[in-house]
């Protein structure tokens, strides 16, 4: 019975760290480009956007399809580094253990 009552402490420290990295994701934040930096959208660690900056210089009738599409480049360049992050995370806490696909954030 030993092995598991350390198996089930194992669980309980690993469910910790969970936890405790889904406030770290929730708190962090990550930053997309596009546009050379010319529209910027910043999300927390697990996706949500939290600000979207665009230049003034953008701010023109004739080149609104341009923004929107450099909204939506800058947003999924955000996204891309928030679950860059998450798994990096991710891995930190599992301590090696390997992780089953489909068993993410």
């Amino acid at each position: 019975m030993k092995n598991l009552a350390d198996i089930m402490k194992q669980a309980q420290q690993l469910q910790g760290r969970m936890e405790s990295m889904h406030a770290e994701l929730e708190a962090a934040e990550v930053e997309g480009r596009a546009g050379g930096g010319l529209v910027v959208v910043v999300m927390s660690g697990k996706g949500a956007v939290k600000k979207v900056s665009i230049d003034p210089g953008l701010m023109k009738e004739d080149e609104r399809e341009i923004l929107e599409d450099l909204i939506v480049a800058a947003a999924a360049d955000a996204k891309h580094k928030a679950e860059a992050l998450a798994a990096e995370k991710m891995k930190s806490v599992a301590g090696g253990l390997p992780i089953p696909p489909g068993f993410g954030l």
